[in-house]
């Protein structure tokens, strides 16, 4: 009875025809360093991806390079300030002659800088905000484009914030940038739709990254508490697969949509 049970198994057909699979797919993941860059070059080199990874930090993307090896996964890590024009376009070039293509781009390089509209630094921290966080993800997808032309299932993914969709106080050339990276996704969906390649948007909550290591275990509880639905803060990794569930050769026909990942801020009135 058993072996019977057994063999049918064997020998039944899957209903579903979309493949969930990106093994052996190229995929740029950028500020792949630290916090949801790793754990997104993390998840890829589980799923068989073929990586390149780029950051400003030398240390950490090699880092992240060796454990990414460990795993068996084959990793290109170049180091590259992506607030410079030039630096991203070459970057990214040199990505798809080493590894033959381009299929999966995801933007994921931030940072903040804490500034007010009067302060000396504002002119600084909105330079290299917009230039780091929506510029570089419009420079990488234009080099990108020859080979996301030519790849089966071209995606890409910017990554935003929350403060896309609202302001917090001292921030404001960070939720410009967030802001300007959903409008670059809406519009690029537009313009690149004609030739398959989807472009969507992860607007991450409050995540247990760099960016909010400095914020106390008891104020993020708080926070947690009287902000989120889930009570808590996200993890890397949950953005991670959130960005994943977007690259699928399945998730063909989403396209310039925005993801909130945020434990439910944006919802929670009270």
């Amino acid at each position: 009875m058993h072996s019977n049970v057994v063999m049918r198994v064997a020998v039944m057909q899957t209903l579903s025809k979309l493949s969930r699979s990106i093994a052996g797919s190229v995929a740029i993941v950028t500020g792949a360093a630290s916090g949801m860059g790793r754990a997104t070059a993390h998840l890829f080199a589980d799923e068989g991806v073929r990586l390149a990874i780029l950051d400003v930090n030398a240390d950490g993307l090699a880092a992240v390079a060796d454990e990414c090896r460990s795993a068996g996964a084959e990793v290109l890590a170049l180091t590259v300030d992506l607030s410079g024009r030039q630096a991203v376009e070459k970057a990214v070039m040199d990505v798809a002659s080493h590894c033959g293509g381009i299929d999966i781009l995801v933007n994921n390089a931030g940072l903040v800088i804490p500034t007010t509209v009067d302060a000396e630094n504002f002119s600084a921290a909105w330079d290299t905000s917009l230039a780091v966080m929506t510029a570089a993800q419009a420079w990488a997808i234009r080099a990108a484009l020859p080979s996301l032309r030519q790849s089966v299932h071209p995606r890409i993914v910017n990554i935003a914030s929350t403060e896309a969709h609202g302001a917090t106080r001292y921030n404001s050339a960070y939720s410009v940038a967030k802001h300007a990276s959903v409008g670059l996704t809406r519009a690029m969906a537009v313009d690149l739709g004609k030739d398959g390649i989807t472009v969507n948007c992860i607007c991450p909550g409050p995540i247990r990254t760099a960016i909010t290591e400095g914020i106390s275990e008891e104020d993020k509880t708080t926070f947690a508490n009287r902000r989120t639905v889930l009570r808590r803060y996200g993890e890397p990794e949950e953005v991670a697969h959130a960005i994943l569930s977007l690259v699928l050769p399945a998730a063909g026909f989403i396209t310039g949509a925005t993801l909130l990942v945020d434990g439910g801020v944006t919802i929670r009135n009270a």
